[in-house]
């Protein structure tokens, strides 16, 4: 392992320097920091010349330049860009944080969605659901990037925006909502017809007492997770992750699960009302972070003192449940601060931002400025999750189809192995393997394409830091934003084969 590591990072750092060298002369040949001077009618224009030739030693050959470029480099000095005096540091600084956020949260929901749609469309192969998922998946793909993003702020911040005014939904749009949800559930669910009819009335019944709910508690202006919401998505998730990681048989696990749930609503107030005020002054990401790996221990601890024969499944489970409901916490208490945050000057009642990444002179403590950063990440994330969807949802089904085909999966089966178990402890973590390679490169790709959407919505991140500079003609920052995708590339390649080797026992990386 370390020497497979040591020489994938030698032979990284070489293709690092030879596509820097590359970068660098391709850069140099594309602009001109002398264009605005050249066409000047300015009479010092010829004297302003000759200084920023000395300024950025235009004089030299551009391999020497690039020699000076990439000492500085390696030395920690990333450059100045010229026409603005800044540090090319302090504008990576803040546009790396920006572009982070954005794909973050763009590649979990992907993967999340994409991964779990593509496994149930690949075990309900050539089904209504099967071919619905392929026509939306395919459409996706076809979408160009910039389109997509001009129609969710078109409908997605300016449609609801104006709903806000006014939030009453028909109650003929309620019942074409559930309808529509309960007929895409039964086509999910498969199975005979009244198994479907059943699953697509219970699917369509809740969506429609939900919406109900809603509107009547007004909750599109004070919107909240309160007791009622909060029992009912914990005792979901409770049910929802021991299904998945180990199955309802599995008492110790569902016990687990239950138990983190009402530990999350005894401690519900404590931590919503006392803990989250107190820790207000102090709160930021980090903390919250560290508080959702207390969580995590926790739940595991739970499972850990439910034991059973197999207790690091119960461990599994209980850490994933109560993350996720200490996660319906956070929400709530972010959530409360909807109406303040509606109501400020800087928001003006049109709280689905379309363009930045922060309200300017907003103010306000942490839950609002954590409210803002969720507002203006909706649209852009939206635009990057439902192109990244279309292509996990292809690569997923078509991964598990494969493994569902194998001898191992038919003897699984001629064993008397339940369905689930075969399906999630044979099949999901195969189907996976292929993945482990795509994802990796996939984040990168994000990250380095993310400019179109970046320029659309105005967030200031890498994409907008390249084309700004590009069209400034300032090679340093240009050169900071392309080296550092490119190490990330050589970097996801890496973590890549890791992740396929732990995946899949049979291959080992310093083979």
């Amino acid at each position: 392992m370390l020497i497979f590591i040591v020489r994938r990072t030698l032979v990284g750092l070489a293709l690092l320097l030879v596509a820097s060298f590359v970068f660098y002369m391709l850069v140099d040949f594309t602009i001109d920091p002398l264009s605005d001077l050249r066409t000047s009618t300015d009479p010092s224009a010829p004297l302003q010349m000759e200084q920023r030739i000395e300024m950025l030693n235009l004089d030299a050959p551009p391999w020497e330049r690039y020699i000076d470029w990439l000492f500085a480099f390696v030395t920690g000095d990333l450059g100045v860009a010229w026409r603005t005096g800044r540090s090319v540091s302090d504008l990576l600084g803040t546009a790396i944080i920006s572009t982070i956020q954005l794909v973050s949260f763009a590649t979990v929901a992907a993967i999340v969605l994409g991964v779990a749609v593509g496994i149930v469309s690949a075990l309900r192969q050539y089904s209504s659901f099967d071919y619905l998922i392929t026509f939306f998946a395919f459409l996706m793909f076809s979408l160009p990037s910039f389109w997509v993003a001009v129609l969710l702020k078109q409908w997605g911040a300016i449609g609801f925006n104006d709903f806000l005014v006014d939030p009453v939904i028909a109650p003929a749009v309620i019942v074409g909502i559930s309808v529509v949800a309960g007929f895409l559930w039964q086509l999910a669910v498969g199975g005979g017809a009244k198994r479907r009819a059943i699953h697509g009335v219970i699917a369509a019944l809740t969506v429609a007492l939900v919406l109900v709910y809603m509107q009547v508690t007004n909750w599109w202006l004070q919107p909240r997770l309160d007791w009622v919401l909060l029992t009912l998505t914990s005792l979901g998730i409770a049910v929802t992750v021991t299904t998945l990681s180990t199955g309802l048989r599995n008492r110790r696990s569902l016990y687990t699960a239950l138990t983190c749930v009402v530990l999350g609503l005894v401690l519900y107030i404590p931590v919503r009302y006392y803990l989250f005020s107190m820790l207000t002054p102090s709160m930021s990401y980090g903390l919250a972070a560290l508080l959702g790996l207390l969580a995590i221990a926790v739940g595991m601890g739970i499972g850990w003192a439910w034991r059973g024969p197999d207790w690091k499944q119960s461990a599994r489970t209980g850490g994933i449940t109560a993350f996720l409901i200490a996660g319906l916490i956070f929400l709530d208490k972010v959530l409360s601060y909807w109406p303040a945050y509606m109501s400020a000057p800087a928001i003006n009642n049109r709280p689905i931002q379309t363009i930045g990444d922060r309200a300017p002179n907003l103010g306000g403590n942490f839950w609002v400025q954590v409210l803002d950063g969720y507002t203006h990440l909706i649209l852009p994330s939206l635009a990057l999750m439902l192109i990244s969807f279309a292509g996990y949802t292809r690569f997923s089904r078509g991964s598990m189809l494969e493994v569902m085909n194998q001898d191992y999966i038919r003897t699984a089966r001629a064993k008397g192995i339940n369905e689930r178990t075969v399906v999630m402890r044979h099949g999901f973590r195969n189907s996976l393997i292929p993945l482990a390679s795509i994802v990796p490169v996939d984040i990168i790709g994000l990250i380095g394409g993310a400019l179109i959407t970046e320029r659309i919505f105005s967030r200031p991140g890498m994409g907008q830091l390249f084309i700004a500079n590009l069209g400034a003609d300032d090679i340093d920052p240009v050169m900071a934003y392309l080296v550092i995708v490119a190490f990330l590339a050589i970097l996801a390649n890496i973590v890549a084969d890791l992740l396929y080797a732990a995946l899949d026992p049979r291959i080992r990386v310093n083979a």
